[in-house]
C-alpha cells in the first residue's frame, strides 16, 4: 500500500499498530480505523510492520490492552524488532508509562502521532507557532513519563525531591513558553482578521473536508494555481486564499487544514486563526472522498468538527471527489443517498462545469437584479456600482444614467447609504 516508504533507502521506524473493538466499535470499523492509522504512520515517515486488534468491552485503565495482551506486545516487539508502539486512541500518562516500562519500546498515542505529523508539515512561522503550542499543551500533563528513571530510586530522605523538582521546573518553563506562544498567536489572529476585513466585500468560499479528500487538488483545478497537493494526510496546514472567478462573480476561495477523526482539541484551539477562514466564509464546499468505504463516517466527523468550531447556518454543498476511482453502481448509490451533492474528479476535470454552475447558484441566492436611473449628480453611486456590482446594461437618459445591475444584498444597502436621498434615484423595476 505504501511502497514509496517501504522501498526507500532511508531507515524508517518500525511500528506496531494497536486498536480495540467492542460494543461501540464493530471490528470492521476498527479495521478501517487501523488502516487510517497506518496512513498516519506512513505520513509521519514510519513503516507499519504489523497491526493488532483486541476485543474489549472497555480499554484497561492501567495499560489500555490488559496484562495478557501487554505481554504479547512485548514478545512481538522483540521478535519483529519494533521501534514504536502506536495506539489508535489517546492514552493517559499512566498507560503510556506502564506500557513503555513493560515493553521497553517507545509508545505513541493517536494525538501524539498527529502532532508529530503537524510538526513535520509546518512551514510558515504561523503554522510552526500553532503546532508548538498544541504540542506543549499535549506534553505538559505527560512530563512524568520522561522521568521514570528517578522513580526507581529507593525512598527516603534526600531521594524523593530532585525528580519532582525537575518536573515542576519543566512545567513552569512550559507554562511560560505557552503564554509567549499565545501572545504571538493573538498578534497573528489580529493580522489575519485585518486581512479578512480588507476583503470582506467579496464572496468567500471555503473548502472543508476530511484530510486527503482532494481539497487542494480541487482548488488548483478551479483557480488554475499550484497549491501543494499530494497523497498524504495534512498536506495543507496554512490557509491558502486565491481569487476565483465564477460566472460574473469574483470570489475568494480558501483551502485550509483537513479534519480527521479524533483531531486533538488543543490542535483545533491553537489553529483558531487559520480556521477563522472557515468561520467567516459565506459558502462551504464540503469535499468528500467518494472512493472511501467510510463516506458517512467522514462526513459526520467534518460536520461534528464544524459544530465544535461554532460554524453554523452556512450555505454548503457536498462535493464527492475522486469519482474516477469508483464504478457507476457506487456513484448511483451515492447519488440516491445525497441527491443534492455534486460528483467530480478534480484531478481529471470531470464534473467541474456542473460544480461551478452550482457555486454560481449559491452565490446568486444573495444577489438581486435592479434597474435604476441615477442623476449625474449622484455619480459616486455609479462609481460604487462599477466597483461592487455586475453591470448588465448602461444607458444615458438625458442627465440621468440608467443602469441594470446584479448586486449583493448588503452592497445594495451600502448603495442606498451613498445615495443620500434614494428617492431621487427612480426605480423602474
Amino acid at each position: 500500500m505504501f511502497e514509496e516508504i517501504r522501498n526507500s533507502d532511508i531507515v524508517q521506524e518500525r511500528a506496531l499498530l494497536i486498536g480495540v473493538y467492542g460494543p461501540e466499535t464493530p471490528r470492521v470499523q476498527a479495521e478501517e480505523y487501523l488502516d487510517e492509522l497506518e496512513l498516519l504512520t506512513y505520513t509521519a515517515g514510519g513503516q507499519t510492520v504489523d497491526k493488532i486488534l483486541q476485543n474489549r468491552m472497555h480499554p484497561d485503565p492501567a495499560t489500555y490492552v490488559g496484562s495478557g495482551k501487554l505481554r504479547e506486545l512485548k514478545r512481538m516487539s522483540g521478535e519483529k524488532n519494533i521501534d514504536t508502539l502506536i495506539f489508535d486512541d489517546d492514552l493517559s500518562p499512566t498507560q503510556i508509562r506502564n506500557v513503555e516500562k513493560e515493553t521497553k519500546v517507545k509508545v505513541l498515542d493517536r494525538s501524539g502521532l498527529i502532532l508529530d505529523i503537524f510538526a513535520s508539515r509546518a512551514k510558515t512561522a504561523a503554522a510552526k507557532t500553532q503546532v508548538e503550542l498544541a504540542q506543549l499543551q499535549y506534553l505538559r500533563p505527560r512530563l512524568t513519563r520522561f522521568w521514570t528513571h528517578l522513580s526507581r530510586q529507593e525512598g527516603g530522605i534526600g531521594t524523593r525531591g530532585p525528580g519532582e523538582t525537575q518536573i515542576e521546573m519543566d512545567r513552569r518553563m512550559i507554562d511560560k513558553r505557552i503564554a509567549t506562544l499565545k501572545e504571538k498567536l493573538d498578534k497573528i489572529d489580529q493580522q489575519r482578521h485585518t486581512q479578512r476585513k480588507g476583503r470582506s466585500d467579496k464572496v468567500r468560499i471555503s473548502l472543508v473536508g476530511y484530510t486527503n479528500a482532494g481539497k487542494s487538488t480541487l482548488m488548483n483545478a478551479l483557480t488554475d494555481t499550484e497549491v501543494l497537493a499530494e497523497n498524504r494526510l495534512f498536506a495543507t496546514l496554512d490557509s491558502t486564499v486565491r481569487k476565483y472567478e465564477v460566472g460574473n462573480h469574483e470570489a475568494l476561495l480558501s483551502d485550509t487544514v483537513g479534519f480527521i477523526r479524533k483531531l486533538p482539541h488543543d490542535l483545533i484551539a491553537s489553529f483558531k486563526s487559520t480556521l477563522d477562514e472557515v468561520r467567516e466564509c459565506d459558502i462551504l464546499l464540503h469535499v468528500v472522498d467518494a472512493a472511501s468505504m467510510m463516506v458517512q463516517d467522514y462526513i459526520d466527523v467534518v460536520e461534528e468538527t464544524l459544530e465544535d468550531m461554532d460554524v453554523n447556518g452556512k450555505k454548503s454543498l457536498i462535493v464527492f471527489n475522486k469519482i474516477d476511482a469508483i464504478d457507476t453502481q457506487r456513484i448511483k448509490e451515492l447519488k440516491r443517498a445525497y441527491p443534492e451533492a455534486v460528483f467530480i474528479s478534480a484531478e481529471r476535470g470531470i464534473g467541474l462545469s456542473k460544480l461551478e454552475d452550482r457555486i454560481q447558484e449559491l452565490i446568486e441566492e444573495d444577489f438581486v437584479t435592479k434597474t435604476m436611473k441615477i442623476p449625474a449628480a449622484k455619480y459616486e453611486g455609479v462609481a460604487f456600482l462599477h466597483r461592487e456590482a455586475n453591470i448588465i446594461e448602461k444607458k444615458y437618459v438625458g442627465s440621468d444614467i440608467k443602469l441594470t445591475f446584479s448586486i449583493a444584498k448588503p452592497d445594495l444597502m451600502r448603495l442606498q447609504t451613498i445615495l443620500d436621498n434614494i428617492d431621487t434615484a427612480e426605480s423602474v423595476i
